[in-house]
């Protein structure tokens, strides 16, 4: 699976009106037959037929507490040099006019999709069904700055982690694609296709893949190292509260390699007590179910804390936190032996959160010596586009 990679070059015509004639049809087709492709290898999910499971058009964007699709595609995008102040407004209100139209034609159907579709990228895709596909956008922290705009009050650049080790070609950006679906095919097509859109305003800046391993439908992923990953998410009444505000939200992104290789030489109960569940059921130490409370505060009759000091569970224990939570979407990705990992996806009312888990994660967390933080990005997920409404449009106005 390829792990970075460059985006095809964006389309070189100069008026918007010109470039729209000449590509949006080939687009809208590459866009209506990714959102019905269906992938036919291992890490597909088929979706029950009839009308697409998720929309485009709402008052909060999908992908964020939509269920959690097989595949993951991030861009990151920076602005154009020539796009600043009130001339960088305008353009870049036309490529979010362009999004709008393609993802609410292909997803809602508002209109029906141009034919004939070009044979090629019907090729290059192909299959057929549904793909559960959802787009979801987000502005970085420098964007607000060169545009001009009032920025949210909690967008602003993570501080720095003592451990991370980040790669440039991993990190940052002025503006944050996240792409999911249950066919990496789809995600690559949608994206390609919204990235010619985006004409001369945005620059690809870095793209990362992410899938989530075969799992039977109701169940809890698994994660490179073996262990469940996404049991202590937030209920949908807890997500009101923690991770959703004025129908927009927060994403951290992060790029973390694991030590694959040097977790699994450590035996079962060794690794079990770095987690601080156990590795087959995914309850917490001395529990019997997935979802059983995880007590950092319990002891043994010998005084011994259950869950051990150092385990992972206990660093991002809410309770630390005033019982505040984030929402993670975590997705493998597996760029060769010498480096597969985790894109951590993570929503949240605000980044200040993230940021003191991670401090303690650095300081207590025994999982951390066989992780590192390579690439790392923050961004504001704007509201959704209501009916009649384009997207980013109260960010703009």
């Amino acid at each position: 699976m390829t792990a970075h990679a460059a985006f095809p070059t964006p389309d070189g015509a100069s008026a918007p009106a010109r470039r729209d004639v000449l590509t949006r049809a080939a687009l809208l087709g590459t866009l209506a037959a990714s959102a019905s492709a269906c992938a036919d290898d291992a890490r597909s999910r088929p979706a029950a037929a009839g009308p697409p499971a998720f929309r485009f058009r709402g008052p909060r964007q999908a992908g964020v507490t939509t269920p959690q699709q097989t595949a993951a595609l991030v861009t990151a995008y920076d602005l154009a040099p020539a796009a600043r102040g009130a001339g960088g407004v305008r353009a870049l209100r036309e490529v979010f006019a362009r999004w709008t139209r393609a993802l609410a034609e292909v997803l809602d159907g508002e209109l029906a999709p141009p034919t004939p579709v070009q044979a090629t990228e019907i090729k290059r895709i192909g299959g057929a069904g549904k793909s559960r596909l959802t787009a979801t956008v987000a502005i970085g922290p420098r964007l607000p700055r060169l545009l001009c705009v009032a920025a949210p009050p909690a967008l602003r650049e993570l501080p720095p982690f003592p451990d991370d080790r980040l790669d440039p070609a991993y990190g940052g950006g002025d503006l944050l694609l996240q792409l999911c679906a249950d066919d990496q095919r789809v995600t690559t097509a949608a994206a390609s296709a919204l990235t010619r859109l985006a004409g001369d305003t945005l620059r690809p800046r870095w793209r990362q893949t992410g899938f989530v391993p075969p799992t039977p439908a109701g169940r809890t992923p698994r994660n490179l190292i073996g262990f469940k990953d996404g049991t202590e998410n937030p209920t949908p009444e807890e997500c009101e509260r923690w991770v959703w505000s004025d129908d927009a939200t927060f994403l951290v992104v992060r790029r973390v390699h694991i030590d694959v290789a040097g977790f699994a030489r450590l035996g079962t109960k060794h690794q079990e007590q770095i987690i601080g569940r156990h590795r087959e059921s995914g309850a917490p130490l001395e529990r019997r179910h997935e979802h059983d409370d995880v007590d950092i505060f319990a002891k043994t009759p010998q005084g011994r804390y259950v869950i051990p000091l150092g385990a992972h569970v206990r660093a991002a224990s809410p309770r630390l936190d005033a019982g505040a939570r984030m929402l993670r979407r975590g997705y493998s990705y597996d760029a060769g032996t010498d480096d597969r990992g985790l894109l951590f996806l993570a929503f949240m009312r605000d980044p200040a959160l993230f940021a003191r888990v991670q401090h303690r994660m650095t300081a207590t967390d025994e999982l951390s010596r066989f992780t590192e933080h390579r690439g790392s990005a923050v961004a504001y997920v704007l509201p959704g586009a209501l009916p009649g409404e384009e997207l980013g449009a109260r960010l703009l106005a």
